[in-house]
């Protein structure tokens, strides 16, 4: 089995619930960031929650992570002397980012990806459509409203995720200022949308975008 292969049937056979030992909330793990202590005793993001040690949970937000280190929640949750740096919110946005980075090319090397406002806006009047949206959140209004208009003419519902900017989509598909992307159904896909939904925690969200207005399909189906 591949590397990647083994990483998806693992998240497959651990989707927990856990508690965040900041807010106390028991949520699922994909909306909290699991750390570990290091043989030094240093606390490390654990994003893939594959690292060996006690796992320290906190909800996937920039504020809870500050918190937890400002206060000394990881020591206490540990139960013993534990050093997290002030830092500690700013790498865990790093990985999410080249987790989210090596995910779309594992999927663009997959032939899972679809690339360019033309391209996507075809494949979501195919009969195939993809079922996730990759916008940039620096890219142009516009160019992802009429996207979506194009999904909803065909009573589409397409999850959007738009936590990556153009640069580090470039970066991670080998293109300049990638904007608009796709990505067919699939484990790669469902990741990518979780760990966007964690990155969101440390970005603002950009605002939601409706022009196409009210959607008047009443069953959408989703992408």
């Amino acid at each position: 089995m591949n590397p990647a292969a083994a990483i998806l049937e693992r998240e497959d056979d651990a989707m927990r619930e856990r508690r965040c030992i900041v807010t106390g909330e028991v949520l699922a793990d994909a909306r909290l960031i699991r750390f570990v202590s290091d043989p030094d005793g240093n606390v490390v993001p654990d994003i893939d929650a594959r690292l060996p040690g006690r796992g320290l949970w906190v909800s996937a937000d920039a504020k809870a992570i500050e918190k937890a280190v400002t206060k000394n929640l990881f020591s206490r949750a540990a139960k013993k002397p534990l050093k997290a740096d002030a830092d500690l919110a700013a790498r865990a946005e790093r990985l999410l980012v080249r987790r989210m980075a090596d995910d779309l090319g594992l999927a663009r090397r997959g032939g899972a990806l679809i690339l360019g406002f033309d391209q996507v806006g075809a494949a979501l009047s195919g009969k195939s459509p993809p079922r996730l949206l990759v916008e940039a959140r620096d890219g142009s209004p516009d160019g992802r409203r009429k996207l979506i208009a194009v999904a909803r003419a065909q009573g589409l519902a397409p999850k959007v995720i738009d936590c990556l900017d153009s640069g580090e989509l470039g970066l991670a598909l080998g293109r300049e200022n990638v904007v608009h992307a796709a990505l067919k159904s699939g484990q790669l896909a469902e990741r990518l949308e979780m760990n966007a939904g964690r990155l969101a925690g440390f970005r603002a969200r950009q605002p939601e975008i409706d022009a196409a207005g009210p959607n008047p399909a009443t069953d959408e189906r989703s992408v």
